[in-house]
């Protein structure tokens, strides 16, 4: 029988890498921790620890809320720190 695509290794972490490129294209932190999350997935598929689909999504999903808070917890707006707008895009220079 061959092998499911999600019990694939390197389809794990080139979807990771996909993602990657597009946070670079959409920035704001939004698909980082899901990058990151498809990246650790690969390395559990790699290390043979997958064996269902619904195992593999939990390990996905966890893996990226995980990835995703630390991330915003080290990429974040520290507590008491405003973001404060200087000029308006729209301003005239």
């Amino acid at each position: 029988m061959p092998d499911q695509i999600w019990t694939v290794w390197w389809a794990w972490v080139v979807l990771g890498f996909a993602l990657g490129v597009l946070e670079i294209l959409v920035p704001g932190y939004i698909f980082l921790g899901s990058a990151a999350g498809a990246v650790i997935t690969g390395v559990v598929a790699g290390l043979g620890l997958t064996a269902s689909l619904p195992l593999v999504i939990l390990i996905f999903a966890v893996a990226s809320l995980v990835s995703w808070l630390v991330l915003r917890r080290v990429m974040g707006v520290r507590a008491n720190q405003v973001k404060v707008w200087d000029r308006d895009i729209n301003d005239s220079p």
